[in-house]
């Protein structure tokens, strides 16, 4: 399957979870570190509820793994990044428009 893409940066093979696209794409304006973003695979979860939360969860061979939960749902996101786990969730943080970066 052909991967669509945003600006070659967001590669979109699934759906996206409701409101973390444009999350996403205020992190890929902001961000120039970030190489691209790959969503994966949606699953329901019971404890997904309210706004977009993003968790950094664990490093790949070419940047990192994160968690988005929303609308019920859970999507994993592949961050291609040469970013430190820190400097990512900072990052995430402010396309989120939290004021703090703890997430």
């Amino acid at each position: 399957m052909k991967l669509r893409t945003h600006q070659d940066r967001l590669k979109i093979e699934h759906s996206i979870i409701d409101g973390l696209r444009p999350v996403l794409l205020r992190l890929l304006d902001a961000t120039p570190e970030i190489r691209s973003i790959v969503p994966g695979v949606i699953r329901r979860v019971r404890d997904a509820k309210g706004k977009v939360h993003i968790h950094v969860t664990v490093p790949t061979s070419n940047g990192w793994k994160a968690i988005a939960l929303a609308s019920g749902a859970r999507q994993e996101l592949f961050f291609s990044t040469s970013l430190d786990q820190p400097a990512l969730e900072r990052a995430i943080d402010s396309a989120l428009g939290h004021s703090s970066a703890i997430l």
